[in-house]
């Protein structure tokens, strides 16, 4: 008699993503990709270049007032971003 070893396959492809370890990566898109809901549509318009590397977020904006308002927003930036992720996926805040 067979044994069956079935899976579901979305736990499947999550394991095999973490196997790779590029499920961090997929997150970090997606919350690039998630910037406008999360921050709103005025804010994105004034983002230009928005990318994660080593845990740090950088931001690139055209206006100062609104690089001032990111800075004193910064921690609550952080919790959301990391609450949208899951996990702790990003550390540091570096606006330009």
């Amino acid at each position: 008699m067979r044994k069956s070893y079935t899976q579901k396959i979305d736990l499947v492809i999550r394991e095999f993503l973490r196997e790779i370890q590029i499920d961090r990566k997929l997150k970090e898109v997606h919350l690039v990709s998630e910037w406008e809901s999360l921050m709103g549509k005025t804010v994105a318009s004034r983002t230009r270049s928005i990318y994660i590397r080593n845990k740090t977020l950088f931001l690139h904006v055209t206006s100062s007032v609104l690089k001032n308002e990111l800075i004193m927003m910064r921690q609550n930036i952080l919790e959301r971003l990391n609450e949208t992720a899951g996990e702790k996926l990003v550390e540091r805040i570096v606006i330009r």
